[in-house]
C-alpha cells in the first residue's frame, strides 16, 4: 500500500494484458485502517472514491484515549497498541505516512523482569518465578513422564504455559492445556536448548530465538496449536513497536491523504448486490435513504454485517458472514496521579495479574509527569472479556480495582486515581467484537475461511482484517485492502471469467 507513483521502478504489480484500466466510482463502507488505505490507493490509481462511516469518529478499532485532551497528559490505547516489526506492510505504511520518527519500542508481557505474574503460590516477580513455574509443570505431568525430559525442556514448557495462561481466554486455554504440557514437550525433546537458556541462575529461556532457529517446532504443532503458538510468540516478542503520540496518528495521516468525501454518521443498514450495481440503505436521522453505487468495498466486520439486511449474497457468502467467530476484548485504564510502579523498578511492559483482569500494562510516561500517568489496569480477551464487559460499568471498575490493588495497593491511596477510561469491544456497535481470531484451526481451514471472507459478490468487494492472513492485526487490514484494490482494478464488467485478486496477488511474506 501507499506505493510510489506509477512511473516509479517500484510501482504496483503491472496489469495483465487482458485487463483494461477503467476509471471506476467506488463507495467504501467503513473508515477504519482497511477502508482508509483502500480509499487512498484507489484514488492514487485514478478512481473516484467516497467513504461512508457510521460513527462520527474514524479509525475503527484503532482508538487512542487522551485523559487530558489539549494538554501534554497521559494517553492509553483502547484498541490496537502494537506492531511486530516483521509486519512489513504496516512498517512501510508508518514510514510513508511520515511517522518513522515516532516509532518506539513496545515493551510487552514478560519483558520487564520486575513486573508480576500469577502463580499457584500467589503473585511473584517475573525474575523470581521460574522455580515455581517449573515445579507446577512437574506436578501436572503424569508420574514418571517428567523424568523423560531434561531441565531445559521442562523450563521451556513452564514458560510457554504461563504465556498461554496469560493470553488465551478461559475455555480455549483449557482445551489446549494438555497439548501444551505433552505435545510441545515432545516437539522440543532432543533439541539442544542450552543456547537459549539465560539468566544468572540459568532459569529463563528465550522462546522467540528458539522458535526462530527451530521452525520445525511450530510446524509440528497440531491444528489447534499452530496459529495460536504463532500469535503468542508475536504478542510476547521483543520485536514490537508503538507510535509515540498515539496509534491514531495512522488514522489522521491516512484521512488527510484521501481527497474524496469521508461522510461520517452514515450508517449502512442494508446491502443489495446485483450484476450491474450495488444498492445501499443508509440511515440518516430517523429514516433511511437508498444509494445506488457502481462498486462497493465493504470493510466492516462480519459481526456487524450480519446485522444488516443483505440481499443477493450466495449461500457460501451468507454462511461465512453469519458463522465467522469474533472474540471480544475489554480494556480498563486508570489515570493515576503518578507512575508509582516505577518506584518498584517497573519501567514498562506488563504483569500477568490473572483473575478477570488477566494483563496489566504500564505505558511509558511521555507527557508532563506532573499531569500523571496511565495504567492499563486490565486487558482481557474472549470469554474473560465478555464476563468483565457484561458487568455494569461501576461493577467492572470495582472488580478491576480490587484485583489490581492486590498487586499494586498504591491504587487505594486517596487521590491516586484521577480518571478512568474503558472499552468493551464486544458491545461496540461499530465492531461487535475485537477481532476475527482463527486460533484452534488448522492451516487449510484458516486459508479456506480467508478466501470465503474475501470473495466478492458481483460488484461488492470485501476487506478488513477478517479477510486476511493476519487477523487481529493492522497488518491484516492493510493486506486485505491491497488485495481488494487490486481485485477492483482487475474487474471487467460483464466478463464471463473475472480476474480475481487471488490469481494476481503478490505476497510479501508467507501466509
Amino acid at each position: 500500500m501507499l506505493k510510489p507513483p506509477p512511473h516509479s521502478a517500484d510501482s504496483a504489480l503491472p496489469f495483465p494484458p487482458q485487463v483494461r484500466r477503467q476509471r471506476k466510482r467506488i463507495t467504501v463502507i467503513g473508515a477504519g485502517i482497511s477502508g482508509l488505505v483502500a480509499a487512498y490507493e484507489l484514488e492514487r490509481r485514478g478512481h473516484s472514491v467516497e467513504v461512508l462511516e457510521g460513527r462520527l469518529e474514524l479509525g475503527g478499532r484503532v482508538r487512542t484515549h487522551r485523559f487530558l485532551p489539549g494538554q501534554p497528559g497521559p494517553s492509553v490505547e483502547l484498541g490496537a497498541m502494537r506492531v511486530p516489526i516483521t509486519h512489513r506492510r504496516t512498517m512501510r505504511c508508518i514510514g510513508e505516512l511520515g511517522l518513522a520518527d515516532r516509532v518506539r519500542e513496545f515493551t510487552t508481557l514478560f519483558q520487564d523482569e520486575n513486573a508480576y505474574l500469577e502463580t499457584g503460590s500467589g503473585h511473584q516477580r517475573i525474575r523470581d518465578a521460574s522455580r515455581t513455574l517449573v515445579a507446577e509443570l512437574r506436578r501436572r505431568l503424569p508420574e514418571g513422564e517428567c523424568e523423560e525430559y531434561d531441565d531445559a525442556t521442562v523450563l521451556f514448557g513452564a514458560w510457554l504455559a504461563v504465556r498461554v495462561n496469560a493470553i488465551a481466554p478461559g475455555r480455549f486455554r483449557e482445551s489446549i492445556s494438555d497439548g501444551l504440557d505433552h505435545e510441545m514437550l515432545r516437539l522440543v525433546d532432543g533439541i539442544d536448548l542450552s543456547p537459549f537458556v539465560y539468566g544468572a541462575a540459568r532459569d529463563r529461556i528465550d522462546l522467540h530465538a528458539l522458535f526462530a532457529h527451530h521452525p520445525q517446532i511450530q510446524a509440528g504443532c497440531t491444528g489447534r496449536l499452530y496459529r495460536f503458538v504463532e500469535d503468542i510468540v508475536s504478542e510476547t516478542s521483543t520485536r514490537l513497536i508503538r507510535l509515540r503520540g498515539g496509534m491514531d496518528q495512522l488514522v489522521h495521516r491516512l484521512r488527510d491523504r484521501v481527497r474524496g468525501p469521508i461522510r461520517r454518521g452514515q450508517e449502512v443498514v442494508g446491502i443489495e448486490t446485483g450484476e450491474r450495481e450495488v444498492s445501499l440503505r443508509v440511515r440518516r436521522g430517523f429514516g433511511t435513504v437508498t444509494k445506488s453505487c457502481d462498486y462497493v468495498l465493504c470493510t466492516v466486520p462480519f459481526s456487524v454485517l450480519r446485522g444488516m439486511d443483505l440481499v443477493g449474497f450466495d449461500a457460501e457468502k451468507s454462511a461465512i458472514v453469519h458463522d465467522m467467530k469474533y472474540w471480544s476484548a475489554t480494556k480498563v485504564s486508570f489515570h493515576c496521579r503518578e507512575a508509582f510502579w516505577e518506584r518498584e523498578g517497573i519501567t514498562g511492559g506488563a504483569s500477568f495479574t490473572g483473575g478477570l483482569v488477566r494483563q496489566t500494562y504500564y505505558p511509558p510516561v511521555e507527557g508532563d509527569p506532573r499531569l500523571g500517568a496511565a495504567l492499563m489496569a486490565s486487558y482481557a480477551i474472549g470469554e474473560d472479556a465478555d464476563v468483565l464487559g457484561g458487568l455494569t460499568r461501576s461493577a467492572r471498575l470495582a472488580v478491576v480495582l480490587d484485583e489490581v490493588s492486590a498487586v499494586h495497593p498504591q491504587l487505594r491511596q486517596p487521590g491516586m486515581i484521577l480518571g478512568v477510561a474503558d472499552q468493551v469491544w464486544g458491545d461496540a456497535p461499530s465492531s461487535m467484537g475485537a477481532a476475527a481470531v482463527r486460533w484452534g484451526k488448522d492451516i487449510a481451514t484458516c486459508e479456506s475461511e480467508r478466501r470465503s471472507a474475501a470473495r466478492r459478490q458481483g460488484r461488492l468487494f470485501f476487506a478488513g482484517e477478517h479477510c486476511s492472513t493476519h487477523p487481529a492485526w493492522i497488518e491484516g487490514a492493510i493486506e486485505s485492502a491491497d488485495n481488494a484494490v487490486r481485485e477492483i482494478e482487475y474487474h471487467e464488467p460483464g466478463a464471463d471469467a473475472p480476474v480475481t485478486a487471488d490469481e494476481y496477488a503478490v505476497s510479501e511474506e508467507p501466509a
